[in-house]
Order: C-alpha cells, then structure tokens, then sequence
C-alpha cells in the first residue's frame, strides 16, 4: 500500500465500528423515560446520568490519546468495546440510582478507550483525504446514534429494562470487528510512527500562541455545539411529550429523524471541508443553525420535525471540519487532539445535559429548548479562526 492511497475498506469497516460503539451508547438516553418511570428519578438524577456518562467518555479521553501518541495500542479497541458490553449487562440488572451510575461509567470508560486509537485510524487510512475520512468515520458514529434509540424503542421500552441486556450480542460483534481492524493497525505501525516523528509540533505558519488561541477558538465552538445537542439527544423526547403528548414510541421516531439529519451532516460537512475549505463550513455549521434553533420552541409538531431535520444536518456539519482543523494545528499529535475534542465535546453534552436537567426541574422543558436556541449565535467567533488552508492542504486532499 502506498502512504497516498485512500483505505476504503479500514474506512467503512472503523465506520462501522463506530456506528456499533456509538449506537450502544445511545441506548442510554433512549431508556430515560423508562428508567425515570421504573426509579421515580427526576430530571436532575437524569442530568446526573448523562454528567456521569459523558464525564468518564471524556476526562479519559486525552489522557488515552497523549498515551497511545507514544505507545500505541491496536487492540485497545476491542477492550473498550469489552468495556461497554460489561456497562450493558450491569445496567440490565441494575436495581438503585447508584447501580445506574456505575453501570453508564463503564459504557463511557470503553468510549473514551475507543475514540482517540480510531481517529487514528481513520487519519492513517485517509490517504490524505483527511476531512473525507473523518466524516466517513463520524458518520457511523452518528448512524449508530440514530439507530440506537430506535432499537431500544423496539426492544427495551416494550419488554423492560432486563432487555438492555441483549445489546451485549452487538458489542460481541464490535469486539470482533475491532480486532480486525486491529490486525490491520498494527501491521501499519511503522509507517504511521515513521509521519508521527517527521511532523512538526505547531503548523509551520502559525506561531506557538496563534496555535494555542486558535484550539481555544474551536473549543468554544464545541461548547456551544454540544451544548444544544444535549438539549435534543437528551430532553427532545421529553419536551415532544409535554408540548404534544405523543407516546414515548412516537417521540423516539422524532428524535431519530433528528440523529439520521445529524449522520447526514456529517458526511456532508467532511466533503464539503476538504473542496471548499473548513474554516467556510465551521462558520456555516454552527452559525447557520441559529435561526432555525431560534424559531424551534414556537414551531407545531409538524414544524417542529421538519425543524428538527434542518438544525442536525447544519449544526453537524462542522465537527469532522473542526477535529481535522486541530489535528492540522498541531499535526504531531493527533491521538491527543482527538482525544482532547471528543472528550470535550462528550463533556459538554454530559455538563448540558446536567444544568438543562436543573433548569428543566426549576422551570419547564420548553424553557430549556428557548434558551437553548441562542447557542448556534456564538458560532461568530469563527472569524477569529486563521487561515490556514493552502497549498498544504490542497495537496493533502
């Protein structure tokens, strides 16, 4: 294989890896109107879930990816898979508020294991076709994560919480995948250790504080990305029920036309960044989302699925563009970039998901959803991102 090729097959088969990973983390959320039922939880103890979760998916995660920059770890996907098959079985069987909690931290312990090692792959098989396949690799991720509720709508919410229980087969399959894959990293090691020793700390046209200001720039980007998608992936449901009084089925349907618009996104958003640039998509993902997100909380049911739609094909758009712009700012180490923003982002969403729990207790669920819709405007501050797309990137791509 020459450096320069693209590795379809990796690609789609560590897609697919993410579309298993990520579709049985979203079976957490997608079981909250049960569990909240089942444990008289109220909407605190839910945010608290999601804090628990997302925190343990992502304050290992930059720590994995600084360690694996150094000694990487081909099978360590497998092993988080393992991870979260444990999680599964654990919150099948779980009786307390407690057991919950110890059950989604295991599920995030093998998240935070599984990303920053596959965005490594992804980049490795790439190609140089960076922004191609980060979407490619995102786009399972984000599948997985519109599957996943429909699948515990089918499977758990009819038949009880004993049922999360058989998710376990799916994560047999994803340890099997990933140690395939796995085989194939490993064979690739010298190659990728042979780019990581040749690349440069900082991007040569950028000053050590300009690199620094600019992945302030992106994480803040992030925030306000995650945070509204905390209010959808984990209040949606709950916010359709008390507006419309749809049934729980129902508003599970909305909130996968919701993830399939944001796995959409995603693909679009990685093509569109290697031919137009990604500083252009940045700006249009994250600002271009806020009129529709502003007009939202006033929309009827039919509007508000159409709406729906619109605001996760545009607001995702822009994460593939904003990880392979950091990875390009500090090209030497991307297990600790990818480490470093998934773990942020899945922070954020699990900190959103926590304070919109809180407000959704003190005042209402459609509260949350109004002031949610101002995030997108903080998208402005892309202007303050440098340009750092040339003849560099032109011919990466």
């Amino acid at each position: 294989m020459k450096p320069s090729q693209t590795v379809f097959a990796i690609l789609f088969t560590i897609s697919f890896g993410h579309l298993l990973n990520d579709m049985l983390q979203a079976v957490i959320p997608a079981v909250y109107p049960m569990l909240k039922t089942n444990f008289d939880l109220n909407f605190t103890q839910i945010g608290l879930i999601t804090l628990t979760f997302q925190l343990t998916a992502s304050l290992l995660q930059p720590f994995v990816g600084v360690y694996t920059d150094k000694y990487p770890k081909p099978y360590s996907l497998a092993i988080g898979m393992a991870l979260t098959m444990t999680g599964l079985l654990c919150l099948s069987i779980a009786g307390n508020f407690i057991a919950i909690l110890g059950s989604v931290s295991l599920i995030g312990t093998g998240s935070s294991i599984f990303h920053p090692e596959s965005s490594r792959v992804a980049r490795l098989a790439s190609g140089g076709k960076k922004g191609l396949a980060q979407s490619i690799f995102q786009l399972g991720g984000n599948a997985g994560s519109a599957i996943g509720p429909l699948l515990a709508a089918w499977i758990v919410i009819p038949h009880g919480q004993a049922f999360i229980g058989w998710f376990s087969l799916i994560a047999i399959l994803g340890i099997v995948i990933l140690w395939r894959v796995g085989n194939w990293y490993k064979a690739h090691l010298a190659e990728k250790v042979t780019k990581a020793v040749s690349a440069s700390p900082w991007h040569p046209s950028l000053t050590k504080k300009k690199v620094i200001n600019a992945l302030a720039i992106l994480l803040v980007l992030i925030f306000s990305k995650y945070f509204y998608m905390a209010s959808m992936t984990s209040y949606f449901t709950f916010y359709l029920i008390d507006k419309f009084h749809v049934t729980i089925p129902q508003s599970q349907i909305y909130l996968f036309i919701f993830l399939a618009s944001v796995a959409a996104g995603t693909l679009i958003g990685g093509v569109l960044g290697d031919r137009l640039g990604r500083k252009y998509i940045i700006w249009f993902s994250i600002l271009g989302a806020a009129p529709f997100a502003l007009m939202l909380p006033y929309a009827n049911l039919f509007w508000t699925g159409v709406l729906a739609a619109i605001i996760g094909v545009i607001i995702s758009s822009a994460f593939s563009a904003i990880l392979v712009f950091a990875t390009e700012l500090v090209p030497g180490k991307v297990g600790l970039i990818a480490g470093l923003f998934f773990g942020f982002a899945f922070g954020m969403g699990g900190l959103g998901s926590a304070v919109l729990g809180k407000l959704a207790d003190l005042y209402t669920v459609g509260f949350v959803f109004k002031i949610c819709a101002f995030l997108p405007l903080i998208g402005i501050i892309t202007g303050f991102l440098p340009t750092i797309e040339g003849k560099n990137e032109k011919s990466a791509g």
